[in-house]
């Protein structure tokens, strides 16, 4: 069951709300809903992360904290998932980006150099950040979207099997 498997990688509650420096906003993260794993807060979760991981900016996991309790999901697996764009995915993922927005505003964008810089990469920003931001939203749209799809498949899948494991075993009993 995926669910044994999730609480098995995150954190748990009580060692998250009895962190000493959310104590601030532990009124707001110790809602239990927020630390439920089910087939509706999962699939939110795993959106709510993929989508603020596309997000260039700072803070990802602030926004990712804010929109998993506005959405209802898994306040822990939302932003764990933001991880993924970490220093080694950055410019792959933010490069992708910027081409997809350039092509969706008809541009061609610049040649990708041998070694991808962060100044490299901010001088094109500057210079086509409306197409790159587009990019960044569209790309975290799909991605959140195809995430949610998967882990609803994944998470069906599962419940199916066991449900015709148990029948299984039942008509043989």
């Amino acid at each position: 069951m995926p669910k044994k498997l999730f609480n098995k990688l995150l954190p748990s509650p009580e060692t998250i709300r009895d962190h000493k420096s959310l104590s601030m906003i532990s009124h707001w993260i110790a809602d239990p809903s927020l630390w439920h794993l089910n087939r509706r807060s999962v699939p939110r979760a795993v959106a709510v992360g993929l989508f603020c991981c596309f997000l260039p900016i700072p803070f990802q996991m602030i926004v990712a904290a804010m929109l998993a309790i506005v959405a209802r999901s898994n306040l822990a697996l939302s932003v764990v998932l933001v991880w993924i764009s970490n220093p080694l995915t950055m410019p792959v993922m933010f490069y992708g980006c910027y081409v997809l927005g350039m092509s969706l505003f008809g541009i061609h964008p610049a040649p990708m150099p041998d070694g991808v810089t962060l100044q490299w990469l901010a001088d094109e920003v500057s210079q086509s950040w409306l197409p790159f931001i587009v990019g960044c939203l569209l790309s975290g749209v799909f991605f959140a979207t195809l995430g949610w799809g998967l882990v609803n498949a994944f998470w069906r899948y599962h419940v199916v099997k066991a449900w015709r494991n148990r029948r299984s075993g039942q008509s043989k009993g």
